[in-house]
């Protein structure tokens, strides 16, 4: 199975080779690279925020989290891709061309924040640093997902011009995913209330 999902999550960059060879990028490949980097990456991201809500309504599908880890990871990937794009391709490797964007350009500092915001993700997505952290403080740390996530939205649609919804999708789908961790967290706590054993009449509080 995880074979599978490295082959998965490896689909987008296979394509992507291929069409460049096949010098099928359309009459910008540099902004097709790039747009296309982009969108893998937040596709990426909605997989790895679906999979936690999904085992959690679906306890057949708890095997999922397994490899959340690794989709995480892959996201990490492409928005490095994305970034290196923009670095030498568009940038050429020039500092001062970038200061420039930076100041000129909100896109570009949401998407740097949107990567920023996914390195210590990366950076600690091994067993020891789980170890380390501790759960608990590990799994606060990962709710930065969220953030760049959002972030990753933001950049998307500043990035586009005005009238242009292609953004749409990836927002409503993420956003609903945003909005599904309370209602899934409200009915596993309803079942969960609904299970508990009766408590006998006179038992003392330990």
């Amino acid at each position: 199975m995880k074979v599978l999902v490295h082959l998965a999550c490896l689909l987008p960059i296979a394509w992507l080779v291929y069409a460049g060879f096949e010098n099928n990028l359309g009459p910008d490949p540099t902004h097709t690279v790039t747009f296309f980097t982009g969108r893998s990456t937040l596709r990426l991201l909605a997989i790895t925020l679906a999979i936690s809500p999904v085992r959690k309504l679906i306890p057949k599908l708890g095997w999922l989290i397994r490899f959340r880890r690794l989709v995480g990871l892959y996201a990490f990937f492409y928005a490095c891709l994305h970034l290196l794009t923009y670095v030498w391709l568009y940038a050429g490797f020039s500092l001062a061309a970038m200061e420039q964007d930076i100041s000129q350009r909100r896109f570009i500092v949401a998407g740097l924040a949107a990567w920023l915001l996914m390195v210590p993700l990366a950076l600690t997505s091994t067993n020891w640093s789980i170890r380390k952290l501790g759960g608990k403080n590990w799994n606060r740390l990962h709710k930065l997902t969220y953030a760049a996530a959002i972030a990753g939205l933001v950049h998307y649609w500043w990035g586009v011009k005005p009238g242009v919804t292609t953004p749409m999708f990836l927002t409503l789908l993420i956003g609903g995913l945003l909005l599904a961790r309370p209602v899934v967290k409200a009915i596993r706590e309803g079942k969960n209330g609904d299970r508990k054993p009766p408590v006998a009449v006179g038992a003392e509080k330990m």
